[in-house]
């Protein structure tokens, strides 16, 4: 695999899992119990929690992309095999 499709591939599975995990554990305000806070919909979430989930997304990314890598490298995963 090369460098830059190697990259390529890390960083759309990196936005894949970070989508993903955007609504895990996210709170309302409208459901929370404080007050909302001035400027806000109700709507918006009460702690999003940005940092924890790109720290999250970055470790779990690492171990798919490993496990993706080892699998084109032994060729258990070959692009050609799916075309003919």
């Amino acid at each position: 695999m090369e460098i830059v499709s190697g990259i390529v591939v890390f960083l759309i599975m990196w936005w894949l899992v970070f989508l993903m995990s955007l609504p895990v554990g996210v709170k309302s305000q409208q459901e929370s119990e404080d007050e909302t806070v001035p400027g806000t919909p109700e709507s918006a979430p009460e702690k999003p929690r940005i940092g924890w989930k790109v720290l999250a997304t970055t470790v779990i990314t690492a171990v798919l992309f490993t496990l993706y890598y080892f699998a084109v490298q032994n060729n258990w995963m070959h692009i050609n095999a799916l075309f003919g």
